[in-house]
């Protein structure tokens, strides 16, 4: 499998995971079924890549003077903005979009520090070496 095909599956299987726990923990957000939760993962992961970096640029002010806590709220503004449009997908108020940003954040970095760690294993397995001579370098 591709490695960057790899890597956005793993992502939307991340967020995935951060929207069901947002959905268990939080009162106000709720989904209807899977395939509710595939289409809220798509979508927000669009929002992601498009909407967030044009809206972090026009409130970095407002980031800037927050010292990031502005971050937070553009999170949770997109969080709710997808419990919008989105049917079957339920965000009650802005407060439960800001803890359901947050758990879905804390999900996130959790599951790439342990997919770093993963990766660092991997590679600090040894690497097998040509025997000198016998390769194309030219051993100085």
């Amino acid at each position: 499998m591709n490695r960057g095909l790899f890597n956005l599956l793993l992502r939307w299987i991340v967020l995935a995971v951060g929207v069901m726990l947002a959905a268990r923990i939080i009162p106000g957000i709720k989904y209807d079924t899977a395939g509710t939760l595939i289409v809220v993962v798509l979508v927000m992961s669009f929002f992601n890549a498009v909407l967030r970096p044009l809206l972090i640029l026009f409130t970095m002010p407002l980031i800037i003077f927050s010292l990031g806590l502005g971050v937070l709220a553009v999170n949770a503004l997109l969080f709710y903005f997808v419990g919008e449009i989105i049917q079957g997908f339920e965000v009650a108020s802005f407060w439960s979009a800001l803890g359901g940003s947050v758990i879905v954040s804390v999900t996130s970095m959790v599951m790439n520090r342990v997919v770093r760690g993963v990766k660092l294993q991997a590679a600090e397995e040894p690497k097998k070496r040509p025997p000198s001579g016998k390769g194309d370098v030219i051993d100085i």
